[in-house]
């Protein structure tokens, strides 16, 4: 059996991207509640990223957890964008506001070191757990991606790798929205865990065909990032952060037609689904507002009955060795 490898607490995170005001602001009061409605719910891992608004996520994690035992909970942000002092923020869609800097993206062995040790002063938390490499990944550098990967791979992993023996981070990974750059990761470097939006849901399915098989034969674990698909799986119109398209909203709504008819929850479907597979370490749907993170933490512990998923499966809205709870 390969060694297990440290990964974050479960089955439910809280993820830091609308704490950078995603798409809309969110005051200090809300945000500070909301990681405190976290906290209270028993939730014990938290992820953020210098991205988020650039710094403005990891500012109010740090506000907050601060306060907290630092033993008590798991934390984990990202390298591969440096913030460099500017006269006034940078705008990054599909953040609508931000602190005083601009994003650099470096991937190389001197950026990586420097990106934890800048998001340690940003936070003042004592210590970073896992340091994921953000957005290696085609969708967001395009013809640049194998260059981005290979400064990646001789830079950015090998620094991190040796800040794990260090003791300076307990695990490192990537954090993306494909499959194939996790898959290289692993085949290439010695990865721990990996952030996976969207990429395990009851919609997408791409990580049960190669990433997760090899995940379990190298220990590694999954965290899954967006378990609703941007909002379409929790009734919205979003998928991936877009309009959602005629196909999936139809697959959405055939789910939601044999939810309905077990009185099952699909937001509750959605989180449990995620949790189900044996590498998925935690789930971390964004919340932005208490009630939501509350609601969250309540849908997890909903009682599904088996014949739900059964008849997923009968009606090939989901396929036969999809793990479920």
């Amino acid at each position: 059996m390969p060694s297990q490898r440290f990964a974050p607490p479960g089955p439910l995170g809280f993820g830091g991207a609308p704490l950078g005001d995603m798409f809309d602001r969110v005051d200090e009061a809300t945000a500070e509640a909301s990681l405190e409605a976290a906290w209270e719910s028993g939730i014990r891992y938290y992820d953020t990223a210098p991205h988020y608004g650039a710094g403005l996520s990891e500012h109010r994690f740090g506000a907050v957890l601060r306060e907290k035992p630092r033993d008590d909970y798991v934390l984990s942000t990202k390298v591969g964008r440096l913030l460099v002092p500017s006269v006034e923020p940078e705008i990054g869609e599909p953040f609508v506001s931000g602190l005083m800097f601009r994003r650099q993206v470096d991937y190389s062995a001197a950026a990586a070191r420097r990106s934890v040790e800048d998001s340690l002063q940003r936070m003042a938390v004592g210590r970073i757990d896992i340091a994921y490499v953000h957005d290696l990944a085609p969708d967001h550098l395009g013809d640049g991606y194998d260059e981005a990967f290979r400064t990646a791979r001789d830079g950015a992993f090998r620094e991190l790798t040796r800040m794990r023996e260090e003791g300076l981070i307990r695990a490192w990974g990537l954090g993306v929205n494909l499959t194939e750059p996790c898959v290289r990761a692993l085949k290439e470097s010695d990865p721990d865990v990996f952030l996976l939006a969207g990429r395990y849901s009851l919609l997408d399915l791409s990580g049960l065909k190669e990433l997760f098989p090899l995940c379990a034969g190298r220990g590694a674990h999954i965290v899954v990032g967006g378990p609703y698909n941007s909002g379409l799986l929790a009734g919205g119109r979003n998928f991936d952060y877009q309009e959602a398209g005629p196909e999936q909203v139809a697959a959405r709504d055939r789910m939601a037609a044999v939810a309905a008819e077990h009185g099952v929850d699909l937001k509750a479907a959605a989180l449990q689904f995620c949790a189900a597979h044996p590498v998925v370490a935690s789930v971390i749907p964004g919340a932005k507002h208490p009630d939501r993170v509350r609601q969250n933490a309540a849908l997890m512990k909903r009682e599904i009955p088996a014949a739900f998923w059964a008849a997923l499966k009968e009606q090939a809205l989901l396929p036969p060795n999809a793990p479920t709870p």
